[in-house]
């Protein structure tokens, strides 16, 4: 039995798919009942837990051989991250009552970097439950392509876009959710022994140039992207509704000076950039 979080979601939801496929028995973990009936019609059981609910995770994960742990994002932290290390500390104590044969966890690009940023909450995870001596694997994803959505309504509108990766030539590491959900399945039909990292992108690498380019063909139309100056982040950031921007601020930072990147060789997924915009614009629409 696998216990999957954040099965509602697209990567949650594709790691319980393929294990589904391969007739593996799941469990899926939800904050709502109602969001989970699909997945109940589809022949999996039920276990309702918040990531931050020792009690309830405890008994989410309760003889499972295997748990899926996708910590919630959280894009306006409070200083200090306080919201990563309930989540961590909950997660770990239900792993320690439970013992699972095995773990995989979402981590992210650059959890190894010291300096603060958005994505040191998934250091703090890492930290927590890297040391529980259950064999536990952490996933380090690049930019998810996915968050391109953002830019549909505007390419298809104005045929401009913006980016804080920059500058607009420079290729970063991104992977699709697909190639994600994919590569998480895979890994929890695995049997290995200790902690291990296994850092994961797309098949090449993309520049916000090639997006807007992508953008052109799939749209029929041209469509060009403008770097958002930096030195207007903060507020801009702000008079969206933020209250803590500086995690964000550092984040973008680190992609584009080159301090959060991969600590290792990275496996290469098979989801091409443009497979995924022509996808979402087809939501989108």
């Amino acid at each position: 039995m696998f216990a999957i979080t954040g099965i509602t979601g697209r990567v949650g939801g594709i790691v319980a798919r393929t294990l589904l496929t391969a007739k593996e028995p799941v469990r899926a973990v939800v904050r709502d009942a109602g969001k989970g009936a699909p997945w109940l019609e589809r022949g999996c059981e039920l276990a309702l837990a918040e990531m931050n609910d020792a009690a309830a995770l405890t008994a989410a994960f309760e003889a499972a051989d295997g748990v899926f742990v996708l910590p919630p994002p959280i894009f306006d932290p409070e200083p200090g991250f306080p919201e990563a290390r309930a989540t961590a500390n909950a997660v770990r104590s239900a792993l320690e009552a439970t013992h699972p044969s095995k773990v995989v966890c979402i981590s992210t690009i650059g959890a190894q970097a010291t300096r603060p940023n958005l994505l040191t909450q998934l250091r703090l995870i890492e930290q927590a439950l890297g040391g529980l001596g259950i064999p536990i694997t952490f996933l380090r994803p690049g930019w998810f392509m996915e968050n391109a959505a953002w830019d549909v309504a505007l390419a298809r509108n104005t045929g401009v876009i913006s980016s804080f990766l920059q500058p607009l030539d420079k290729p970063f590491p991104m992977v699709a959710t697909a190639d994600v959900g994919r590569t998480v399945a895979e890994l929890l039909q695995e049997t290995w022994t200790g902690r291990r990292t296994f850092e994961l992108e797309g098949p090449r690498r993309v520049s916000p140039n090639d997006i807007a380019a992508a953008f052109s063909r799939i749209l029929g139309r041209p469509v060009r992207i403008e770097a958002v100056p930096r030195e207007s982040w903060e507020d801009l950031f702000k008079s969206q509704g933020m209250k803590n921007p500086a995690p964000r601020v550092q984040m973008l930072d680190g992609f584009n000076e080159g301090w959060i990147d991969f600590e290792g060789d990275s496996v290469k997924g098979k989801v091409e950039l443009e497979t995924v915009l022509k996808d979402i614009v087809e939501r989108v629409a």
